[in-house]
């Protein structure tokens, strides 16, 4: 099932192999682990797409491809990942990254104003970039984390069922 899964939306590597803005990366596409499906390969994706999606800088899918060439993780599942923060949802996950980063560094949290401008958000840059990158590292780290063990479990838990079901049924 997870495979099937997987594999149902993925997307042709020699079309991403062959597409203009990656080529500069060479000879690094034609790792075939960057392509399996396999438990490893789909749970250090699924680690550094997590991690690459609370980094607020951009070109987060560059930094996952990146990763996953150098983890030698599936490049197609950790560079969607990074869509997980999209336009709609960085605000709230940024906001919260602040606010892990405020708590680790012991610093009273500063609220939203009533009307968000960009004058109040340059004004407060100063006091809230260490915070907000602190937090986002940490977020990044911990979410990918849980997201490479979660997945090796499950993986190894919907393979365990299989082979139970496959040998009840040969009785």
């Amino acid at each position: 099932m997870p495979r099937r899964l997987f594999k149902r939306y993925m997307p042709d590597p020699t079309r991403i192999r062959e597409h203009k803005s990656l080529r500069f990366l060479g000879r690094l596409l034609h790792d075939p682990n960057l392509w399996h499906l396999n438990r490893h390969s789909v749970s250090r994706a699924m680690g550094i797409g997590l991690f690459a999606a609370f980094m607020p800088i951009p070109l987060q899918m560059l930094l996952a491809a990146m990763l996953a060439i150098a983890v030698r993780g599936n490049m197609p599942i950790g560079v969607s990942l990074v869509w997980l923060t999209n336009p709609v949802t960085i605000p709230p996950v940024f906001y919260c990254t602040y606010q892990i980063g405020a708590w680790l560094m012991q610093l009273p949290p500063r609220h939203l104003p009533p009307e968000l401008s960009w004058e109040w958000i340059s004004g407060q840059l100063s006091t809230l970039w260490q915070p907000f990158l602190l937090g986002s590292v940490v977020a990044g780290i911990v979410f990918g984390t849980l997201a490479y063990g979660l997945t090796q479990l499950y993986w190894r838990w919907w393979v365990g069922r299989q082979w139970r079901l496959r040998r009840e049924r040969r009785k």
